[in-house]
């Protein structure tokens, strides 16, 4: 797991597909939890989100209601 993705995760970056509009990131809310959630379509934990940022090779970018941070 990519402890960098995690962090800018966590810092509030929002990482994803602008072509297939898929995008991941960490609501403000879920920072500094026990186990925080990320959002894709679905809740997913913090680790599955790293995971499909490093398998899917998503990239840093801007979400097209949300702007460049979720928060």
């Amino acid at each position: 797991m990519s402890r960098i993705h995690k962090e800018h995760l966590q810092a509030g970056y929002i990482f994803g597909d602008a072509v297939n509009q898929e995008y991941i990131y960490l609501p403000s809310g879920e920072v500094g939890t026990d186990h925080p959630l990320a959002v894709l379509e679905t809740d997913i934990t913090l680790d599955e989100a790293v995971h499909m940022i490093d398998t899917l090779t998503l990239k840093r970018c801007s979400h097209p209601t949300l702007g460049k941070k979720s928060f």
